[in-house]
């Protein structure tokens, strides 16, 4: 039998070999689609009932076992009646659509493909993907607050891919295509700074100077007219470089560039041998340039230096094998693994070549790239032999006196340096150290990098004057360098400080000072900004539990809901208090951002574990209506199970995900990630669990959880310790630890 195809980018519809099924009434189509937007994940009958009434029937619970039998009649009528379900299956508490084709799955993978392929092929892919909405998503529960989140990331996407179109068609030298369509994107979305430069970039490159220029001023009046703020510096430099006429602005550079590259490629590929060692050492040299360019470059990198270390191992040469491995120095600043299983091989690999390297003071540079290797692709695992690593190649450096080969090694130590909580210190000094090196020596991404460790560090700390002096520096310095993965770190940085503050410390304006000066928000934002979040309310008061209080004395002491920095301030004149749905909306411009660069280790579960960190942040027992069922946790999942089993009123569930809990890893949300441990243990009163915690946390007493990563905070570390101790029964904080 033909596979059914569902969709959601519009009303809600099934159909198989191009036929509709006839799904009944609206609250048949509500049950399919509250599981659609689970993604093949159970969804408990409690939740069902909760997202289908607001004051559920009697009979509620049988409602929805007679939509589900009536469902599954449409979606499998072949079926046998005793035969188990194929599509629609009770699994556990609860029910999970095993659904393989979704319009809005095949969207977001053509979106994700297309950032990976040459302009021609992704303009091509992103028209198809495009044409895939026939309306906005889930149309007809656009009041429903189960699926407001997956509406606006699905909206949220399509801009995106509009704007990403436009950007393909500029760089395939069909600029005129890319006019029409951002002229209609911008008619109904007048916000977005990146399709006025697109335009006006499109306009300039057909020969439409002054429409260009037109373009930009209207930008301008429109942001500093309706939300009050300039336009933000990518604008600003576009409308200089017109006025210029810049010759970067016009498509025959890029041209100019690629023959030299066809040429440059054509030569070598004569003059040096096919199967040569130099070949090898080549590619990586290609690679690492590769991996900070960004839209899928950092994947491809990952996939082909694999290769080339299998072909340096083949060659017999451990020398070859510790120059292959030991080049790829690319900086790295999130400790969390892209590929865990190439980075297993790749340690491997490092510590088999440095078994048989020879033991000469002249083999001592790259047996300290090998070690420092050992170090960078042991991030979040805890072992002592990377720990061991990172201080053998820190000391190798130090004696040889090569600055890049410090800063490798450095960078070594930091990845090292998230094995407990608390450890922002120690970060800062390594960042300190590289920023100073690399400067001094014209080490352009390891400069970057030393910015970026000290803005996370900073954060951690509570200082976001300094924080927001190094965002601005590796802003300034990826601008003037092309390296666009950067900005990925800085916004994520001022979603951060958007949430702690209620400013996002933006010098330039834009889009992020808008959200940081009290952007007008929608009616519903404005609710959420001044109390608990009306729809997680509204699912307790429905569940018969208390709504969480906001202004309770636990409560004061995690920080409030925004800003989180300190106790919970007085709501009088001039008190800044950030609408929450502005925050959301700056994490989910971080999360388009991490769409295509390949980075998975940042982006899986980021955005909704921001969002969570964000609500529990004034809320240490609203557990159970922070955390959304539906969403997406990635590597998060196995410390948001208790929540998840609190949301769905299985509290013996809560208990056993609380005791079979591992420790998380050696990363820079490891706080975070306690802090709503820690919650769903306040929750259950479970005094182990509220006892392991404490010690977790104590180490970074002072700190902010989670600020360290540059991109979440679950608000001060000192009042989820309050918390844990006024739950214990303890009075006072422990001292932190020594860092």
């Amino acid at each position: 039998m033909d596979q059914v195809a569902f969709g959601v980018l519009g009303s809600v519809t099934a159909e198989r070999a191009g036929l509709p099924l006839a799904l009944k009434g609206p609250r048949h189509r509500a049950v399919l689609a509250r599981l659609i937007v689970a993604r093949r994940r159970v969804v408990p009958v409690a939740r069902l009932v909760a997202d289908l009434w607001e004051e559920p029937p009697p009979a509620a619970v049988g409602a929805v076992r007679t939509f589900v039998g009536d469902l599954r009649r449409a979606l499998e009528p072949d079926r046998p009646s005793r035969a188990p379900a194929r599509l629609l299956v009770t699994d556990g508490p609860g029910y999970a659509l095993r659904a393989e084709t979704v319009d809005a799955w095949r969207f977001e993978q053509a979106v994700q493909t297309a950032a990976q392929e040459e302009p021609a092929r992704a303009a091509h892919l992103l028209r198809d993907a495009l044409e895939l909405w026939r309306g906005p998503a889930y149309a007809e529960f656009a009041d429903e607050e189960w699926c407001r989140g997956e509406r606006a990331r699905l909206a949220e996407l399509r801009l995106r891919a509009v704007e990403q179109r436009a950007e393909a068609l500029l760089a395939a030298g069909r600029a005129a295509e890319a006019v029409p369509d951002l002229d209609a994107h911008l008619a109904g979305h007048p916000w977005r700074e990146e399709a006025w430069r697109l335009l006006a970039l499109a306009l300039y490159r057909t020969g439409r100077q002054g429409d260009a220029l037109a373009v930009l001023r209207r930008a301008r009046a429109t942001l500093a007219g309706q939300l009050g703020v300039d336009p933000g510096r990518a604008l600003q430099r576009l409308e200089a470089d017109v006025l210029a006429q810049d010759p970067g602005l016009d498509a025959e550079r890029g041209a100019t560039a690629a023959r030299v590259w066809s040429r440059a490629a054509e030569a070598y590929d004569r003059t040096v041998a096919a199967g040569s060692r130099a070949r090898l050492e080549s590619t990586v040299g290609l690679l690492r340039t590769l991996a900070v360019t960004g839209s899928g470059g950092l994947a491809a990198a990952r996939e082909h230096r694999l290769a080339a270390i299998t072909a340096a191992e083949e060659s017999g040469d451990p020398e070859l094998t510790a120059r292959v491995i030991g080049a790829y120095d690319v900086p790295a600043i999130w400790p969390r693994s892209d590929d865990e299983t190439g980075a297993h091989r790749i340690v491997r690999a490092a510590e088999r070549a440095l078994a048989r390297l020879p033991a000469t003071p002249a083999q001592d540079a790259a047996r300290c790239r090998l070690l420092t290797t050992i170090a960078l692709e042991s991030r979040g695992t805890r072992s002592g032999r990377a720990v061991q690593a990172a201080a053998e190649a820190e000391l190798l450096a130090r004696r040889l006196d090569d600055p890049g080969l410090l800063a490798f090694a450095l960078n070594g130590v930091f990845m090292q340096s998230c094995t407990r909580a608390g450890l922002a210190p120690r970060r800062d000094a390594a960042g300190t150290e590289l920023v100073a090196l690399a400067a001094r020596h014209g080490l352009v991404t390891y400069e970057v990098l030393g910015h970026l460790i000290r803005v996370q560090a900073r954060a951690a700390l509570a200082d976001f004057s300094t924080a927001d002096e190094h965002a601005a520096a590796a802003d300034r310095l990826a601008d003037r360098h092309e390296l666009p993965l950067v900005r990925v770190f800085t916004e994520g940085y001022r979603a951060l400080r958007l949430a702690a503050t209620g400013e996002t410390g933006h010098a330039g304006g834009g889009a992020d000072s808008a959200r940081g000066r009290g952007a007008p928000v929608s009616g519903r934002q404005a609710e959420r900004s001044g109390g608990p979040d009306p729809g997680r309310a509204g699912a307790a008061e429905r569940s018969g539990r208390p709504v969480p209080d906001t202004d309770s004395a636990t409560a004061r002491r995690i920080g409030g809901p925004v800003p989180l920095v300190g106790s919970l301030p007085a709501r009088g004149p001039g008190t800044r208090v950030t609408p929450a749905g502005a925050v959301e909306a700056a994490y989910r411009e971080v999360g388009r951002l991490l769409d295509g660069p390949g980075m998975p280790g940042v982006r899986d579960g980021l955005l909704p574990f921001a969002l969570l960190c964000l609500r529990l942040a004034g809320q240490p027992h609203g557990i159970r209506d922070a955390v959304d069922p539906g969403a997406d946790w990635g590597p998060y999942l196995p410390w948001i199970r208790p929540a998840l089993a609190l949301a769905a009123d299985d509290e013996a569930a809560a208990r056993d995900a609380l005791r079979e809990l591992p420790e998380p890893p050696a990363d820079l949300v490891q706080e975070a990630l306690w802090c709503v441990v820690a919650a769903a243990a306040l929750e259950l009163g479970d005094r182990t669990a509220l006892r392991r915690c404490r010690a977790a946390l104590g180490p970074a007493a002072g700190q902010l959880a989670g600020a360290g990563s540059g991109l979440v905070t679950a608000g001060p570390v000192d009042g989820w310790l309050a918390a844990i101790d006024e739950a214990l029964g303890r009075t006072g904080l422990r001292p932190p630890a020594p860092s």
